[in-house]
């Protein structure tokens, strides 16, 4: 899928999606909103894709949403108001269910809805000089797009009202330094170190993956007993499953597993 506002490609079993407005530092809004639910609706059933990364186009991930457009939401009703919000909100649900690990992969900066964006993969690859702000403040608006939820995973509240008020800047080296920045990368690498992140993500047991992504979202935010009840049934189900037996049989034989045979095997 290519459109004006997003552009996908694929390297080997991992999809790309970029965001594709250079002009305005990779401004989004609802025409982006939808086109990338569709792409991640179509990766979920697509047996070829095993990962999927979403970067910005040239050398800035996101600056969220335009303040043209979000101008002009000030005079539709706040019915319409919601519905327009619930297609970026649709978006990061989307990401947050996929049963494909999702990384971002940012350059430059990711602010307002941009740094929601951001903060919703799995995993999170940035350059070096790339900065986050939540920067909703400086237009006299809140936050969206689950900021503070998907910030709230990793940051005591003090700090995330600290971002949220302020609509300061904080680096990437800060935000690896916090655990949100999974890897960093020399700047103008972050999309290629994605990838290879999803390549091999992608060699990895397909269900087993899904099962994973699912515990690792709700593990910040459930009860202890309820998680672990979740654990259990996932546990249950992947020994089994298929995977599980090539698993065993390879670190008992001592071989290295090839769950991607196993995978197209079955279909």
């Amino acid at each position: 899928m290519t459109t004006d506002v997003i552009l996908a490609r694929t390297e080997g079993a991992v999809l790309v999606l970029t965001i594709n407005n250079p002009a305005t530092r990779n401004s989004i809004g609802p025409e982006f909103f939808q086109a990338a639910s569709e792409a991640l609706a179509g990766a979920t059933g697509d047996p070829a894709v095993g990962a999927v990364v979403i970067a910005g186009a040239g050398d800035f991930f996101s600056s969220g949403g335009n303040l043209n457009q979000l101008a002009a939401t000030r005079e539709i009703t706040p019915e319409a108001r919601r519905a327009r919000l619930e297609l970026l909100h649709g978006l990061i649900r989307e990401i947050r269910r996929s049963p494909k690990p999702v990384i971002t992969a940012v350059e430059g900066g990711a602010t307002g809805a941009g740094m929601s964006l951001a903060l919703s993969g799995d995993l999170m690859v940035a350059a070096r000089n790339a900065f986050f702000a939540a920067s909703y403040v400086k237009a006299g608006l809140t936050p969206d797009g689950g900021l503070t939820a998907l910030l709230a995973e990793s940051v005591p509240r003090q700090l995330l009202t600290q971002i949220c008020l302020t609509g300061e800047r904080v680096s990437a080296e800060r935000m690896h330094a916090l655990g949100v920045v999974t890897t960093l990368t020399e700047p103008g690498r972050a999309e290629a170190a994605a990838i290879e992140m999803g390549r091999q993500l992608a060699q990895g047991p397909e269900r087993a993956t899904g099962r994973i992504l699912d515990l690792c979202r709700t593990a910040p935010v459930l009860p202890l007993e309820e998680q672990m009840d979740r654990e259990a049934r996932s546990m249950v189900a992947s020994l089994g499953d298929p995977e599980a037996a090539e698993g065993i049989a390879a670190v008992l034989g001592r071989r290295s597993t090839d769950f991607v045979f196993l995978r197209r095997s079955a279909r």
